[in-house]
């Protein structure tokens, strides 16, 4: 009896795994959508009619696959911050010096603010309406959590080939990156065209100074 209850449900629990799947693409793809408009207005002036409005999908669809807009707001920049993190994957290599890896991580870090401006500008935003808004805290954790642990693995393999250790603790080294890359995020959306070359310089020469040689 036990084995015909198992066999019947299985097709059900394959079922309902199909559907899961078929509802993430679909956040995933309205999530998509969403993206353009709230990079250009910003976290304030959005709302789902709005997104609706400037998308092919309705009001009505939106709403089945979101509860509100912060629920699709949080699942835009999680979705985008997830795939930035993933296209930092090559800039670890196991044939890598210390200096080419320096010098590999701060133009990456330029490159992906100036590429994807409008993102990194949503995604301070975001961050900061978290101070205000409960609904937001968790999310916005977990992307500040994925971030710091990329930077600690970059610092911590370039404090291995320099053979040095890192000066500070993984929180630390996190907040010592991400102020110039925020500054710089502020000095390209006010049309700053030096933003993206100081900041090359900037984390290159922070590299050099978070991580110490053990005497």
């Amino acid at each position: 009896m036990t084995d015909v209850i198992a066999q019947g449900s299985a097709p059900a629990a394959v079922g309902a795994t199909k559907h899961a799947t078929k509802v993430a693409a679909k956040r995933d793809e309205l999530a998509r959508a969403a993206l353009r408009t709230l990079s250009e207005l910003g976290y304030a002036r959005t709302s789902l009619r709005e997104i609706a409005a400037n998308s092919e999908y309705s009001h009505g669809v939106l709403h089945y696959y979101f509860a509100d807009r912060l629920e699709l707001i949080a699942h835009c920049v999680h979705l985008y911050k997830s795939e930035c993190i993933a296209s930092y994957d090559d800039v670890l290599r196991a044939d890598d010096d210390a200096e080419s890896l320096r010098t590999r991580f701060a133009e990456r870090l330029a490159a992906t603010m100036e590429h994807d401006l409008a993102t990194h500008k949503l995604w301070y935003d975001l961050r900061s309406q978290a101070m205000f808004e409960t609904a937001l805290i968790d999310d916005v954790r977990a992307i500040d959590g994925e971030l710091e642990d990329m930077i600690r693995r970059v610092v911590a393999r370039y404090a291995e080939l320099a053979g040095a250790v890192p000066l500070l603790d993984s929180a630390g080294t996190y907040a010592a990156l991400d102020g110039p890359f925020e500054r710089a995020v502020r000095r390209r959306v006010r049309g700053d065209d030096r933003a993206a070359t100081d900041l090359t310089a900037q984390v290159h020469a922070l590299l050099g100074v978070l991580v110490v040689r053990p005497d």
